[in-house]
């Protein structure tokens, strides 16, 4: 039986690859160490929590005594690191939080894991430290058209993967770093860090950068769940500046079969990107959503397009992410499985049927912080 640690396994993308892993592997024992912040929820797990190869155990990543006793208690063969803060306007308003869980948090797991495996007979053979990071480390992208075609326009990746666009640049894996946030440039330090224990230690990492997630279970406070949510109750959408920004979509059920294959089958110390060929702009989306909802509540559909209400736009908001995920589909045979329109209509069902999952998250002091929360990521 191999032990493998999937911490933020209560979060959005983390509970759904605790699912997929003890679901799919009854031979592996999944130890969930989450510390149950605010984006933190054992619902999410229902449907798993009693199962034999399943165990939660509440931690904070940054405390390191506690992270070593995990690794001891349950003989850990390997990693999937995806707890972190990761919400923009949360690390412009406080970016020392970013910088001591997604910086020092994953430092505490790297050495916990280093003391550990380096210690043991087989050392690294059978290890593997596996850290998700996210398309935002690289920068921002321009809206280009070099070919005179009115955007979207459709391009293909050097894979031959025809791809939604707004423009004829991708992030590939050789980019330079140049994150714009402090979010983003906490997730950038902390994917250093992981490659340096690789090239210091030896240690068999793989990092893997992946572009905007959509699907059940995430927390209200980004873009789609909190609109599906506000179009239910009719109260203003906040759209920043014209709504312009663009980004690259990905079902998050489509991410965590990415991360499984990777985690298997990827090799050491490389690093692919992970993305969902499908590039919008925010208002757009936007709209998609709201005829959606409208017309699965029984509404007029675009009867609630005046509930969109433009705002000052956010401090340093890049214009466009978009990722080429040709390398994984190249190399591992990946790619994603539904197309956004599919996504979308799946994402708003699962939101407006489980409605006591979502009014229980934003009761109370949290429906203060979400109507004043500018949710465009």
């Amino acid at each position: 039986m191999k032990n493998i640690i999937i911490t933020g396994g209560a979060g959005f993308i983390g509970s759904h690859v605790v699912r997929l892993f003890v679901n799919k592997y009854p031979d592996y024992h999944i130890i969930n160490v989450d510390k149950l912040t605010y984006a933190g929820n054992l619902a999410n797990l229902k449907d798993i929590e009693d199962k034999p190869n399943y165990t939660f155990v509440k931690a904070d990543i940054c405390d390191f005594e506690t992270i070593m006793g995990i690794f001891k208690k349950y003989n850990v063969d390997g990693v999937i690191h995806l707890a972190a803060e990761s919400h923009v306007d949360r690390s412009i308003k406080d970016p020392f939080t970013f910088a001591q869980t997604n910086v020092m948090g994953t430092l505490s797991m790297l050495q916990a894991a280093k003391l550990t495996w380096e210690q043991l007979p087989e050392k690294w053979e059978g290890k593997r430290f596996y850290h998700i990071s996210t398309d935002e480390v690289y920068g921002a992208l321009e809206l280009t058209n070099p070919e005179g075609i009115e955007p979207p326009f459709t391009t293909k990746a050097s894979s031959g993967k025809h791809h939604l666009a707004y423009g004829s640049k991708f992030f590939t894996e050789d980019l330079k770093y140049m994150p714009h946030s402090p979010y983003s440039a906490s997730k950038a330090s902390s994917d250093h860090f992981v490659r340096a224990f690789h090239d210091t230690y030896g240690m068999p990492t793989i990092v893997t950068n992946c572009s905007n997630n959509y699907g059940p279970y995430q927390f209200p406070e980004k873009l789609i769940p909190l609109f599906i949510n506000n179009i239910r109750h009719r109260k203003p959408l906040p759209v920043y500046g014209k709504g312009e920004n663009v980004r690259d979509w990905l079902y998050v059920e489509d991410h965590a079969r990415a991360i499984d294959l990777i985690f298997h089958k990827g090799k050491v110390a490389e690093t692919y990107n992970i993305g969902g060929f499908n590039e919008w702009k925010n208002i757009d989306i936007i709209k998609v959503v709201i005829n959606t909802v409208d017309r699965l509540l029984g509404r007029k559909e675009g009867e609630d397009m005046d509930l969109i209400t433009f705002v000052t736009d956010r401090a340093g908001h890049d214009m466009r992410y978009a990722i080429d995920s040709s390398k994984l589909q190249r190399e591992l045979g990946w790619e994603p499985s539904l197309q956004f329109e599919e996504g979308i209509e799946k994402t708003v069902k699962w939101y407006l049927e489980n409605q006591a999952w979502m009014d229980n998250i934003t009761s109370g002091e949290y429906e203060k912080y979400y109507e004043s929360m500018y949710a465009n990521r």
